[in-house]
C-alpha cells in the first residue's frame, strides 16, 4: 500500500536534476562554478590543508581520490542529494568550496558546508559566497530552512554565519567528531523571509 503524506514537498523533485548547476558572479570579482576535474589539484591541496582539515575533515590523498570526489558531486547534484560550486577566478583554478549538502528537498531544508584555501582567507569571500548560495537555495531553489554548523573553536565560521545573515539558534552539545575529539557545535539558521 503506498501512503501519501497530507503535507506535500516543499520542492517538486526533480527541480535541481533537470537543471544546470548555474554559475555566479560575486561583488570581489571571483565566481562560483561546477567543480572541473581540472580542479583536482586544488582539491588535494585543500585536502593537506591542516585548517581545511581540521573544521572539514575533508580526506583526499590522492590525485584519483580527488577526481572521483569531483565526479560524486556531479552525480549528487543529479541525484538531488548536494549542490557543490567551486569558488575560483573566472577562468581560473578553484581557491575555495561551497555549498549545500544534506539537501532534503522534500523537507525544505539543507546544510552548507564550505572552506577557503589560505590565499583566499580574510578578504570576505566566505561571507560573500554565504550570501550568494543562501539567495540560490532559498529564492531559485525554494528550499525553507538553511543550517550552518560549526565548531564551537572555530570563530571565523561563527563571523561567516553572523555576517552572511543566519541566527545563532543554540549549541549542539558533543555533535560532531573532529580529529581531536568530539565538538560542541554552533547551529546558525536562515529561513524564508529572514532577508
Amino acid at each position: 500500500m503506498i501512503r501519501h503524506s497530507l503535507v506535500p514537498a516543499v520542492v517538486p523533485a526533480g527541480r535541481m536534476a533537470q537543471a544546470e548547476q548555474p554559475v555566479f558572479g560575486l561583488p570581489c570579482g571571483l565566481e562560483l562554478r561546477p567543480w572541473r576535474l581540472s580542479d583536482a589539484d586544488a582539491l588535494l591541496t585543500a585536502g593537506q590543508d591542516p585548517d581545511v582539515r581540521q573544521w572539514n575533515r575533508l580526506l583526499v590523498g590522492t590525485p584519483d581520490d580527488a577526481r572521483r570526489r569531483i565526479e560524486r558531486m556531479h552525480e549528487r547534484w543529479r541525484a538531488e542529494l548536494s549542490a557543490i560550486w567551486a569558488i575560483a577566478r573566472p577562468g581560473g583554478e578553484a581557491l575555495g568550496l561551497i555549498g549545500w549538502g544534506d539537501i532534503d528537498l522534500s523537507g525544505g531544508s539543507a546544510e552548507i558546508v564550505y572552506w577557503l584555501l589560505p590565499s583566499a582567507r580574510g578578504s570576505g569571500v566566505a561571507v560573500e559566497a554565504t550570501r550568494r548560495v543562501s539567495a540560490w537555495a532559498l529564492n531559485d531553489l525554494g528550499l525553507h530552512r538553511l543550517r550552518l554548523c560549526h565548531s564551537v573553536a572555530n570563530p571565523a565560521s561563527c563571523r561567516v554565519a553572523v555576517k552572511a545573515g543566519f541566527s545563532l539558534e543554540g549549541t549542539m552539545r558533543s555533535a560532531l567528531l573532529h580529529a581531536d575529539g568530539w565538538h560542541d557545535e554552533h547551529l546558525h539558521a536562515l529561513v524564508q523571509g529572514d532577508v
